[in-house]
């Protein structure tokens, strides 16, 4: 089973026919720097919650006809986690191609070191329905990998999916997903997550239950970084595109976890780009424009 999934995951880049690999975007590279905020509840020592602080620097190179690749370290600032967290690392080095096949379907591939400390495949899917219904599916085959306190790493033998409908209702910015299937750490379980999205902020809850976790709840917030007019350059450097915030009720880090493949992304972007068979939120307004530039006189 995993040796097929591996092979229909290298063959399908290249099943598609040419008309479908427009080239969108040139070969510009992006530097950014973004934050990583943590904090835990504790019960040792005199602390109420534990904090740790990390830097983001991160690149990304658009290599044309939807090829990327986007890496990102985390450079702990402060760091009440203990010494496994203190060392400056590596957290995520992705190769990833996006696809359209036909006018309903759109696909990422996605290789390299993901987060959560996995690196492997992943394939992501969205199915288009109508305006407003789509079925989103995403497998994986990964494995352990960590640099915070020296090389650890596992065969990648963990095979991970998730599948389920999601719903936009336009009139009012509001999405709605339910998501089932097998986690990063083995369980088994269901989420369903309700997102109402506002210029450059979404506010979500979710509610989740796993045969290891049972039930949780919480809430996200997504908040995208100013400046919102952008120039467009061989090399950009900018801020992080998001600040992403999750409150778990139960914060229970082995239940209904997934990683993600992408340092930048988020609820409110979703996978894909904004221009390939746009649907939900790509239909807004974007949060980010690019700058004319001003035709000099001679």
């Amino acid at each position: 089973m995993k040796r097929l999934f591996v092979m229909i995951l290298f063959s399908l880049p290249f099943c598609i026919p040419s008309h479908l690999l427009a080239q969108d975007k040139t070969g510009t590279v992006d530097l950014f720097m973004g934050v990583d905020f943590n904090y835990r509840d504790i019960y040792f020592n005199n602390r109420v919650y534990d904090v740790l602080i990390n830097l983001t620097p991160g690149i990304r190179w658009n290599m044309g006809y939807r090829w990327e690749v986007a890496a990102q370290a985390h450079v702990p600032i402060v760091n009440q986690y203990g010494d496994r967290y203190k060392n400056v690392r590596l957290n995520m080095a992705v190769l990833s191609k996006q696809l359209a096949i036909g006018q309903h379907w759109k696909m990422k591939v996605s290789g390299g070191l993901f987060g959560m400390e996995r690196y492997g495949l992943d394939v992501k899917n969205l199915f288009i329905l109508n305006r407003w219904l789509a079925m989103t599916a995403q497998v994986g085959l990964t494995g352990y990998c960590s640099m915070a306190s020296g090389w650890e790493a596992s065969t990648m033998e963990r095979l991970t999916a998730q599948v389920g409908p999601e719903i936009y209702l336009y009139r009012w910015n509001t999405q709605i997903s339910v998501r089932g299937g097998r986690y990063v750490y083995g369980d088994y379980g269901v989420t369903g997550e309700g997102f109402r999205h506002f210029k450059h902020v979404s506010v979500g809850v979710y509610a989740s239950y796993s045969n290891k976790g049972k039930e949780d709840a919480g809430f996200k917030v997504i908040v995208m970084i100013p400046p919102y007019k952008r120039s467009a350059r061989k090399i950009n450097i900018r801020p992080a595109s998001n600040f992403r915030l999750t409150y778990s009720v139960e914060a229970n880090g082995y239940a209904n976890r997934t990683y993600f493949t992408d340092p930048e992304q988020n609820e409110r972007t979703g996978w894909f780009d904004r221009d390939l068979l746009p649907w939900g939120t790509d239909t807004m307004l974007p949060d980010f424009t690019i700058k004319e530039r001003k035709e000099t006189r001679k």
